[in-house]
């Protein structure tokens, strides 16, 4: 249970996620997820800060940070959707920053504060624990319906297949993808802060822009898309904030026992894990072992 309890949390706040995410796309256009997207580094960043033993970001990152602020700010002025809906088309986006925001930190504090043997150990949490909150989505979504619609009309046609091998394939397909995406991001997500890790997931949504210029017809004005460009430049130069440095290389705390204080060696980068905040309780329950590298 101390391996379950922890990435329950995850999967229940990428679920809430995955749900503001969906209503927000019904709400609004694209570019619009994107933009509340590319400002959760700003709150990733204070979070950093102030529970994940990282140093406040430097004049450079601060200006990185204004920067994609700024660009979303020119991007609501141009939207179509906040002219006609006003405050209305936002309010799931922002929900969606906030819970976007709390997932990235919470995910940086599980991957080092549980020592999990193998990278395995999130992909498989994660993954086994998301099915029944997807489920539940593809019920709201009237997913079934559609389905059982689908292999009817198919069985009173007499065809061959009740699924089309070509969409079989395709989600065999997906499922290797879904399953490299895991792996990928939880390593990435072990070797960098989570505001860095947020501003990688940022980046990469300049595919997806070009992609909606290119199949869809619901997309912002030229003016907004380079608001958007500019938060996406914002996030090129933001630049990853040290650990926080402490005054020796060990600190003092009791054994397991509650007797005389013995030497715990600190983090390689520089701090000490139990003297975070988001860390504490989980170093705390493993008062006989000592942080190596493979809790980071």
């Amino acid at each position: 249970m101390r391996f379950v309890k922890p990435y329950l949390l995850y999967t229940v706040a990428f679920s809430l996620g995955v749900y503001c995410n969906m209503k927000s796309l019904s709400m609004s256009n694209v570019e619009t997820v994107i933009v509340f997207r590319a400002l959760a580094p700003l709150l990733v960043s204070i979070f950093d800060a102030v529970f994940l033993g990282r140093e406040w970001p430097s004049l450079r990152s601060w200006g990185a940070l204004g920067v994609i602020a700024l660009g979303a700010i020119g991007y609501a002025m141009e939207d179509e959707q906040f002219q006609s809906q006003g405050l209305q088309a936002y309010f799931w986006p922002t929900l969606y920053l906030f819970v976007i925001s709390f997932e990235m930190a919470y995910g940086k504090k599980i991957i080092s504060g549980v020592d999990m043997k193998t990278l395995s150990g999130p992909v498989l949490y994660t993954n086994l624990l998301g099915w029944p909150p997807m489920l539940a989505f593809a019920a709201m979504g009237g997913e079934y319906e559609r389905l059982k619609s689908d292999v009817t009309t198919r069985v009173m046609n007499g065809e061959e297949h009740l699924f089309p091998p070509t969409g079989i394939l395709l989600l065999f397909f997906g499922c290797i993808v879904g399953t490299g995406i895991g792996y990928s991001g939880w390593f990435c997500r072990s070797k960098v802060s989570a505001a860095s890790y947020t501003l990688i997931g940022v980046i990469n949504k300049c595919l997806t822009v070009l992609v909606n210029l290119l199949i869809w017809d619901q997309h912002a004005s030229m003016d907004g898309i380079l608001s958007l460009s500019l938060c996406l430049v914002g996030g090129v130069f933001y630049k990853q904030a040290p650990m926080k440095k402490v005054d020796h290389d060990h600190v003092d705390v009791e054994d397991g026992c509650g007797g005389t204080p013995s030497k715990r060696r600190a983090d390689d980068d520089g701090i000490e894990l139990a003297a975070t905040p988001l860390l504490e309780s989980t170093v705390q329950s493993r008062p006989n072992r000592g942080i190596s590298n493979n809790g980071r």
